[in-house]
């Protein structure tokens, strides 16, 4: 297993494939870099080196007792980043990883970065507050998650799994072996780190966002129940100035999988832009 070891001593699992610009891929909640396997093949053949990692407390990766914000996340990143020495990069952050990708351009700058894209992204800001009225929910609705997610595991994971790959409109858009293929990697998380990982969802990520200076891609399916586009990437725009959004009609929060052709192919424009 090929490991890196972040500041705190916690040991993550990453995978590192092709040759060529380096597309960095940071998972969803709550999956691992397991969950790019039907892609990674198509951007390796593009001539491009994939890595994707298990974020701590997920996949194959350590699963420590904290380090679940965005700050200690971002210095995860960092650190994978230093230690293959990576340059001219592309940073791709799915769902909760799109506040990895941009607290890590907020802390850290753009030294070892090309372009970023977020793809079913929960920036800038899902929570709903006063000076945020346009958000998803309030704070009380990522807490009732975490607790459901804490008192009945199992129920809830199926539950998300599900939803990850529907759409309200068309159901569920993958097959079913898809779909036991995610939940069993979502079953790989500690419940720990599962619980605490919901709850920074809410987290406010709107300063960081307008601190990304490097060309972005906004990519998300405008049939996602996971994480509304409307509430999500349709404002993206508002405070990143050099961004692009695709939005994949008929896609779930899981297009990267159900429409995994057009998912590649706005990805692969993008690249060969830079």
């Amino acid at each position: 297993m090929t490991t890196f070891t972040a500041t705190d001593g916690t040991v993550l699992h990453y995978t590192d494939e092709g040759q060529g610009r380096p597309l960095v891929l940071v998972h969803g909640w709550p999956l691992s870099g397991e969950a790019f396997a039907r892609n990674i093949t198509t951007f390796v053949g593009a001539g491009y080196r994939v890595i994707t990692y298990d974020r701590r407390g997920f996949g194959q990766s350590g699963k420590p007792a904290d380090g679940y914000d965005y700050d200690t996340l971002a210095d995860d990143l960092k650190a994978l980043l230093e230690h293959l020495d990576l340059r001219e990069a592309v940073l791709l952050g799915f769902s909760m990883g799109g506040g990895e990708v941009a607290r890590y351009l907020s802390a850290h700058g753009d030294e070892r970065v090309a372009g970023a894209i977020f793809s079913g992204s929960i920036t800038p800001a899902l929570c709903i507050t006063d000076d945020n009225p346009d958000g998803a929910m309030p704070f009380d609705g990522f807490q009732g998650m975490a607790d459901q997610c804490r008192g009945d595991r199992d129920n809830f994971l199926e539950q998300f799994v599900g939803w990850f790959y529907s759409t309200e409109a068309g159901g569920l858009q993958v097959d079913e072996a898809t779909k036991a293929r995610a939940l069993a990697i979502a079953q790989q998380s500690d419940p720990k780190a599962a619980v605490e990982t919901i709850l920074i969802w809410a987290d406010d990520l709107r300063d960081d966002c307008r601190a990304i200076t490097v060309p972005t891609l906004v990519i998300h399916g405008d049939g996602d129940i996971n994480v509304p586009l409307a509430k999500s990437s349709a404002r993206m725009g508002e405070f990143v100035q050099n961004s692009e959004l695709v939005v994949i009609e008929g896609g779930p929060h899981g297009a990267n999988d159900s429409h995994h052709g057009e998912w590649e192919r706005a990805i692969l424009d993008f690249m060969a832009s830079l």
